[in-house]
């Protein structure tokens, strides 16, 4: 395949990002705004574009390092949908920047990027660059209000913790090139001798520590409430959809591309980490009133329930998470995009301010109540049919790894203590005591489109999942599973 073919995607947002920037130069203020539109046009244009790609086998470029497969395409898909959904967001929050709207617009993009070459990541070399560009962007985005203390303070917090999150990353790679001698995921999976290697499988550790952070799985999760909360809202979106899926892409290439014959002895690390990630984010999800902090904690025991289906090891558990990721995509977009238009530059996202938001905005109240339901895992939304596809796939491990019955006990305790606080979310909206204000909340037309798309999104991957499931085995069977 020709190198820069292979790349084709990935350099058509490059260079969408870079032509913001040039057309920021001569865009008058008081329509900068306007260009968070033209990059999600170009979103969703490269999105529409991807679908011109045939792979009917995997294809290798950049002599292995980059590699295109159906596993591949499904993030990158992945990645430019909600990109697009976040840049249409992010027009709506641009108005509480004081400068800096056309830069907003593309980081994100540039961003968008380190996410999709992540998802074709053959190599350590390409996995670690990958990281950091999108690591780097969300330093700057993190903490792009930075007039408000809290944007501040997460943009620092997320700088040092993501900083020593590289370091272990990177010793961990050293430790595995030093070891087997290549950093390419198709020649460490043949090398038999490192199966029994201790310093290998430190290297690989350290890896999962630097992936586990971008996860936000227990216990390289203290970041996460503090940068949901004081990041914008479009920016934490972004974090909360596609940082986790481009973490959650790198961990299947690394588990089962290039140490499949590890994966086998982690289970019951896999395991561990997953129900301690579940039941960490539930319980500590209960006594949060702040709405970005309380979806902060659902974000992390989300990822535990990513983790069920990695942690299975088969094609059935990977391909439940797949399938869970993307009903969880618009889950969290519809809510953050509420979130972006309710609560205005000088609220804070308590759950009381959305007292009577049924009455300023039906169509904010509906949607975002869809979003809290199918975050539960109630039918017949996205959100139960992927909890139900990732405990199903625990389940038939069972008799063969005891583990996993506690799993999914952990799991289906963690399902019903969260019935309380989304459901919470959903009292605020409609029985709370009035408000002082009752102004109506405008909604442009794209955003009304977006959430039109998400509410249908959640809705069609519940009551109509084969597409989405077929989808999703066709992409978990590049793992050789």
């Amino acid at each position: 395949m020709n190198d820069l073919g292979a790349i084709g995607l990935e350099l058509a947002v490059v260079v969408s990002g870079l032509a913001i920037l040039l057309m920021d130069l001569w865009t008058p203020p008081d329509q900068k705004r306007q260009l968070g539109y033209v990059a999600a046009i170009a979103a969703g244009g490269i999105f529409i574009a991807s679908f011109a790609f045939l792979v009917p086998e995997p294809r290798v470029a950049f002599g292995g390092m980059y590699v295109v497969d159906e596993l591949a395409l499904f993030f990158k898909r992945f990645f430019l949908l909600a990109a697009c959904l976040v840049l249409i967001m992010s027009v709506e929050f641009s108005g509480r920047f004081d400068a800096g709207v056309g830069e907003f617009h593309a980081l994100l993009l540039f961003a968008l990027a380190g996410m999709m070459f992540a998802a074709s990541a053959g190599d350590f070399s390409l996995l670690f660059v990958s990281v950091e560009l999108i690591s780097v962007t969300f330093y700057v985005l993190t903490a792009f209000q930075r007039r408000r203390r809290r944007s501040l303070e997460a943009g620092i917090k997320y700088l040092i913790l993501g900083a020593l999150a590289s370091a272990f990353l990177v010793f961990g790679i050293a430790l595995v090139f030093g070891t087997a001698g290549t950093l390419k995921f198709e020649q460490l999976a043949t090398q038999e001798t490192l199966r029994d290697d201790r310093l290998f499988q430190l290297g690989l550790l350290l890896v999962l520590v630097g992936l586990g952070f971008k996860l936000a799985l227990v216990p390289f999760h203290m970041w996460a409430p503090d940068v949901y909360e004081g990041s914008p809202a479009p920016v934490t979106a972004f974090l909360a959809a596609g940082s986790k899926a481009a973490g959650l892409v790198l961990l299947l290439r690394v588990l089962f591309l290039a140490v499949p014959r590890l994966v086998s002895r982690w289970t019951e690390l896999l395991v561990v980490l997953s129900g301690a990630t579940i039941a960490y984010g539930v319980l500590c999800a209960i006594p949060q009133r702040n709405l970005k902090r309380l979806l902060a904690y659902s974000s992390i025991a989300n990822a535990g329930y990513l983790l069920v289906g990695v942690a299975t090891g088969g094609l059935a558990g990977v391909s439940a998470a797949l399938y869970y990721l993307a009903g969880y995509l618009f889950a969290v977009v519809a809510a953050f995009t509420v979130i972006c238009l309710a609560f205005g530059p000088k609220v804070d996202e308590d759950l009381q301010a959305l007292a009577g938001l049924h009455q300023r905005s039906p169509l904010l109240a509906a949607v975002l109540s869809l979003a809290m339901v199918s975050l539960a895992g109630v039918p017949p939304l996205a959100g139960f049919f992927g909890k139900f596809l990732l405990l199903k796939s625990a389940l038939a491990r069972g008799p063969a790894q005891p583990g996993f019955y506690g799993l999914t006990a952990v799991a289906v305790v963690g399902v019903v203590v969260s019935l309380y606080y989304y459901f919470g979310v959903v009292r605020a909206i409609y029985w709370s005591p009035p408000p002082a204000d009752w102004s109506p909340i405008a909604v442009s037309q794209p955003t009304r489109w977006s959430l039109y798309l998400c509410s249908a999104g959640m809705l069609w991957l519940g009551v109509l999942p084969n597409g989405m499931v077929n989808l999703a085995e066709q992409a978990a069977r590049c793992l050789r599973l």
